[in-house]
């Protein structure tokens, strides 16, 4: 593994071990920030705890477990996905630099929601980075392409002993037993 990642991945996490504890520890901070966004999402999505609150320390438990995950190179394509997944609401809940009325705070919250937008392409990047490694997709594609080959190996070889093997049978067919 290289360099960048072993420093990278742990320096990507580190943001979202601390807020997923903040959000574990006292959901109450951000749930009223949040309310607008997670309402909507509990109603479409059964699964999700009907509290805002609920929702929030659901959301800062995944932050910690995939950062913890992404940090030590644990399934870290998968935890990048996981980290992504909740930082898109936590962005939306959090930073709406659009309704602020305030121009000082306007501009606080733009640069917070870029700051998350470039966390969020960073975290996609992670979640693409096969550590120098051959993707599923590359791996199942080149097996296919040796699968074929060898079918094509088999198919002539069967033509090749055929042939002679069906020339010798006709042979013998007329001689006399």
């Amino acid at each position: 593994m290289s360099l960048l990642r072993v420093l990278g991945r742990p320096m990507l996490a580190s943001m979202f071990l601390t807020g997923g504890l903040s959000s574990v520890r006292d959901p109450e901070q951000v749930a009223d920030a949040a309310e607008p966004v997670v309402q909507p999402v509990t109603e479409r999505v059964p699964a999700l705890p009907d509290r805002t609150e609920q929702v929030v320390r659901l959301s800062g438990a995944v932050q910690v477990a995939a950062g913890l995950m992404l940090a030590t190179g644990r399934m870290p394509r998968p935890a990048a996905l996981a980290i992504a997944a909740t930082l898109v609401p936590t962005t939306l809940a959090g930073h709406r630099f659009w309704e602020a009325e305030d121009p000082e705070e306007r501009a606080q919250q733009r640069i917070h929601f870029f700051k998350n937008l470039s966390m969020l392409g960073g975290l996609l990047i992670a979640a693409d980075d096969t550590g120098a490694r051959p993707s599923v997709v590359w791996r199942g594609t080149h097996a296919a392409r040796g699968l074929r080959r060898d079918a094509g190996l088999v198919r002539r070889s069967v033509r090749a002993t055929a042939r002679p093997a069906a020339a010798a049978g006709r042979v013998r067919a007329k001689l006399p037993a």
